[in-house]
């Protein structure tokens, strides 16, 4: 199967989206909180400046609003070579996050060459617990 679009998230939640941290906001909050050595903290900053210059800044994320952010798989290889050191660090550091894959990200509200902007579905479906399809023992 082939996916259009990508977003690196962690297990905590942003407090305006009620969704996983991105892996920006998750290894910047790190630095904040001096989880990072200085090294790695270079490292980071190196790459996030190559971010700010090459990727366009979506102006919902500028004002803060409910949405998260995916990379489009069809031109991801450049950022994805960049984004791998992001992750050894997430991993040296042992934080947990996960890799979103996804061809339905939800309501698009900007787009550019390299990544999409989603409005946060705040319509969450709870269901009931099914009943237990496992074989009885």
């Amino acid at each position: 199967m082939k996916f259009k679009y990508c977003r690196i998230q962690g297990k905590e939640l942003a407090a305006n989206t009620r969704t996983g941290k991105g892996i920006f906001s998750m290894l910047n909050q790190m630095v904040t909180n001096g989880v990072m050595d200085e090294e790695d903290i270079g490292l980071f900053k190196e790459i996030d400046s190559w971010f700010a210059e090459e990727l366009p800044w979506p102006p919902q994320c500028k004002r803060q609003e409910k949405v998260i952010c995916y990379f489009k798989m069809e031109n991801a290889e450049m950022m994805m070579k960049m984004v791998n050191p992001l992750l050894w660090l997430l991993e040296r550091y042992k934080h947990p996050y996960y890799v979103v894959y996804t061809n339905f990200p939800g309501e698009i509200v900007y787009e550019d060459e390299y990544q999409i902007v989603v409005k946060v579905d705040e319509n969450v479906v709870i269901e009931d617990l099914q009943s237990n399809w496992s074989p009885e023992d």
